[in-house]
């Protein structure tokens, strides 16, 4: 593995820097700070992307990519996680996770239908995945779909489902055998959510970021929008989850960036040696969470499956970000909880944020429990308890 880009990548690197100088307005980032979802100026930002063939930039050109090495969706990805530009780790889901499973189990009439309109940036798609009884034991979810003569009627719910009240379709795994060992059971459909039926209702979380429950009330879904073949959801799920677990750290190296530059203007936080030490392990951390991503990108690049590996990414870098919320707290003390928007909040509240935002990313896309277990049972060949 060379640890080091070449011209062509530095030189692009370098073009995504200098597009996002431009076009990370304070508007796009009060969208995205906001924790509404996106609004106009995010879906006017996404379709530039598209436009230039970002959100994509690894899909084949005839679906609207750039075709090319993975390392390049990982330099965009960080580069936008740095600017701040979008209010996600899972960046875009259609792009990231929908978009290609479909190229790899869809139909072609599925392909051309969705893979364009992705990769421009002109719709976008939520996780519908977790239920109240259904998290980490992802198999258990228990909506349902019967099958009727040319289509499938759903009911039940979805919790924490938070792309639901601005996308336009839902990347849905139903229950479509219940008499079948769980995880054999299970299939994954493309929901139009403007279908008759379906409910969005808000939830919020700590960090005042809108998340939604889903309820379906006997939705129709036409036979052609199942995802590949039918009770082998639980397979492509998984798979998916496999895309959404590459974790960039732009926006923790900003941050740590932020507060070094706090630090050396504060005399006794400069010269505090516990600091120092707290300050330069987050920043090793930092470069070590970086070369997990890049490795991924290179196992991509060779074709090689890269399950363990993506697990062992997602754990370090979540716990990566509680670790320095609260190294930054620490840091800080009391001032540091201040919030954003207050008088004397060092980092504009930037570290108070970060304790509230990073709650969730041992959770979400996976919790770190299970991520041990994948790295033991698949990494490691270690028997399952």
């Amino acid at each position: 593995m060379n640890f080091s880009f070449s011209k062509e990548e530095e030189a692009f690197r370098q073009q995504v820097r200098d597009f996002l100088s431009k076009e990370v307005t304070p508007q796009l980032l009060e969208e995205t700070e906001s924790g509404l979802g996106w609004g106009p100026h995010t879906w006017e930002f996404i379709r530039k992307l598209g436009a230039k063939g970002w959100l994509t930039p690894t899909w084949p050109k005839e679906y609207g990519g750039l075709a090319l090495p993975p390392i390049y969706r990982f330099i965009i990805h960080e580069e936008l996680n740095y600017f701040g530009a979008l209010p996600s780790e899972a960046l875009v889901v259609g792009a990231g996770v929908a978009g290609p499973t479909i190229m790899l189990v869809g139909s072609e009439e599925q392909k051309k239908e969705y893979l364009p309109r992705i990769a421009r940036g002109e719709i976008e798609f939520a996780l519908g995945y977790t239920e109240p009884e259904a998290g980490s034991d992802l198999a258990s979810l228990q909506i349902r779909a019967e099958e009727k003569e040319d289509h499938y009627l759903l009911n039940g719910q979805k919790v924490y489902n938070t792309r639901c009240h601005f996308a336009q379709y839902h990347w849905l795994a139903v229950r479509t055998d219940p008499n079948v060992p769980k995880h054999r059971g299970i299939s994954l459909f493309i929901v139009d959510l403007n279908s008759s039926g379906i409910t969005v209702s808000p939830l919020w979380t700590v960090e005042g970021m809108r998340t939604n429950e889903v309820f379906y009330d006997n939705v129709v879904v036409p036979k052609q929008n199942l995802v590949g073949e039918k009770n082998k959801g639980f397979l492509y799920t998984v798979t998916a989850l496999e895309f959404e677990r590459v974790l960039s750290v732009g926006g923790l190296k900003k941050t740590l960036e932020v507060l070094v530059d706090y630090v050396k203007k504060v005399p006794s936080l400069r010269d505090n040696s516990l600091v120092r030490q707290k300050i330069s392990q987050i920043a090793i951390d930092i470069e070590v969470a970086r070369l997990f991503a890049y490795r991924l990108a290179w196992l991509q690049t060779k074709r090689v499956v890269a399950s363990y590996e993506a697990a062992a990414s997602k754990l370090f870098t979540s716990e990566l970000s509680q670790r320095m919320a609260s190294a930054g707290m620490d840091i800080l003390g009391l001032r540091g909880l201040l919030q954003r928007n207050v008088n004397g909040a060092p980092l504009d509240g930037k570290i108070e944020y970060l304790c509230r935002e990073t709650l969730l990313n041992t959770i979400a896309g996976g919790t770190s429990e299970v991520m041990r277990n994948i790295i033991a049972a698949r990494g490691l060949e270690l028997p399952r308890g």
